[in-house]
């Protein structure tokens, strides 16, 4: 499970949204939308989203702005995915 956090710099909610991700020991990968143009264009005009953090968790969860709530649900579900995966012995 990857969970990808887009964000521009100086964004208050992206680092945020990355130090709480980071203290439940979440990993993610952050694309830059400054840096990244195809990242830019997949999150305006595929997703619809228009202000960041955009997180994308997989092709139905994904949210737009500080979403604690949101990041807890997606916590749990990459702690349940780890699981099954450790269960399985991946």
């Amino acid at each position: 499970m990857t969970i990808t956090l887009y964000s521009k710099p100086g964004c208050f909610g992206c680092r945020k949204t990355a130090e709480k991700f980071t203290a439940l020991g979440v990993p993610f990968q952050k694309v830059d939308l400054t840096a990244t143009p195809a990242a830019l264009e997949y999150v305006t005009e595929e997703l619809g989203y228009a202000q960041a953090p955009i997180v994308v968790v997989d092709d139905h969860f994904h949210w737009s702005g500080l979403r604690p709530d949101l990041i807890e649900q997606a916590a749990t579900l990459h702690a349940a995915a780890m699981a099954g995966a450790s269960a399985r012995g991946e």
